[in-house]
């Protein structure tokens, strides 16, 4: 444990050299609040994450760190033969912000090996994190050519409609969950034109906006 220690307090040191106090500040105006922000862009996180191993005690003492930089890296870190449900759970928990929860997504729980079997509990789940993450994962599946299956794919549009309708927080990752599906082939393309055709119809303008930005997406990128 002391060698994690030692090794969390080197990494500091080299969030520190390049640190951007604008960044920062311009952060904790939007609202994002941690106890201590170095204001680091992703790509440089990422190239000091890149000059150490993956290990699950150090990424587990980086996450515990209200420091945002130390919880994108953890998610760097952590190896995903050691991360469990339960902890990928108990991450969600202690999430507070998109971003970070867009960074945990990318680099860590769509490469989990039980990220199918969590996915829709995790988009149906009342807890915002829970659900964002959800959003978040299945969009990064179907990016990577996951095919639902007809039980499956009913439930997604249901899930993701839902929200389309609503004008909820999560209408904009849903959206996009949406968009990567029905590029993925010509009928799931159909079945979701389809279904955006009640959405046009709507009364809310933002409910048409977002059928109409959709559609626009599919018919370009087919």
């Amino acid at each position: 444990m002391a060698e994690v220690h030692e090794t969390i307090r080197e990494i500091k040191s080299k969030f520190r050299l390049f640190m951007n106090g604008k960044i920062s500040q311009s952060m904790r105006e939007k609202g994002i609040d941690y106890k201590l922000n170095f204001g680091i862009e992703y790509p440089r996180i990422k190239e000091i994450a890149a000059g150490y191993e993956c290990n699950h005690e150090l990424a587990q003492a980086l996450w515990k760190e209200n420091i945002r930089e130390c919880k994108i890296m953890a998610g760097l870190l952590q190896p995903v033969d050691s991360f469990y449900r339960e902890i990928a759970e108990i991450w969600i928990e202690d999430m507070h912000y998109p971003e970070l929860a867009e960074y945990t997504v990318m680099n860590l729980f769509q490469r989990l090996p039980y990220a199918s079997e969590v996915v829709f509990p995790w988009m149906a789940d009342d807890r915002k994190y829970f659900q964002l993450c959800g959003y978040l994962l299945m969009t990064r599946l179907l990016m990577k050519g996951w095919v639902l299956n007809e039980r499956s794919e009913a439930e997604f549009l249901d899930q993701a409609f839902t929200e389309l309708e609503g004008e909820s927080e999560m209408q904009r990752v849903a959206a996009t969950a949406v968009c990567k599906f029905a590029l993925q082939s010509k009928k799931n393309a159909r079945t979701v034109l389809r279904l955006l055709g009640n959405l046009q119809k709507s009364s809310k303008l933002g409910v048409k906006s977002v059928a109409e930005e959709i559609k626009n997406d599919i018919e370009y990128g087919l």
